[in-house]
């Protein structure tokens, strides 16, 4: 799949088959992450991957619109270091994820952290150290469900020059 068609075609999946997802691929994805753009290159992310089930469902139960991170074989969880451009650069490793997951095959879904009530929570679940921020949860999985949400025209969207 080429990377226009990737872009098009992503969208969020929140059912998953139960069929686990092999590490190699899971690496590749974090990988892929790794070179997401960061203001002055200062890469304040890390990536807690959690396949254990008991540990995904105290998760999605925390959560308020993440309750089927329990169902998916795989959640990744995103911190960044408390810097001036934190969300951003964050944000911009969550969209290499989604991406990289469908390049694999696979469907994934964003789910919020930051400024989130259960954002503390989940830092100390995961004993992340203080001075992190969660920028989001992210669903990974074979999808088993292909939504096809409209999307608004381009020309709906696009500007030239002023609104």
């Amino acid at each position: 799949m080429d990377a226009l068609e990737i872009l098009k075609e992503r969208r969020s999946i929140r059912r998953y088959q139960k069929k686990e997802v092999p590490r190699d691929i899971v690496e590749k994805i974090i990988d892929c992450a790794r070179f997401a753009p960061t203001a002055i290159n200062i890469q304040p992310w890390e990536f807690i991957v959690i396949t254990d089930k008991k540990m995904r469902e105290k998760i999605a139960d925390i959560t308020d619109h993440g309750k089927f991170i329990k169902d998916a074989p795989i959640c990744v969880a995103v911190f960044c270091k408390d810097t001036k451009y934190y969300l951003e650069d964050g944000s911009s490793a969550t969209t290499y994820i989604l991406l990289a997951a469908k390049a694999f095959g696979l469907g994934s879904c964003w789910v919020a952290g930051d400024k989130k009530i259960y954002a503390e929570k989940i830092r100390e679940i995961l004993d992340v150290p203080v001075g992190y921020k969660l920028i989001s949860l992210i669903s990974i999985g074979y999808p088993d469900e292909e939504p096809k949400p409209k999307k608004r025209e381009l020309k709906e969207v696009l500007h030239w020059e002023k609104w």
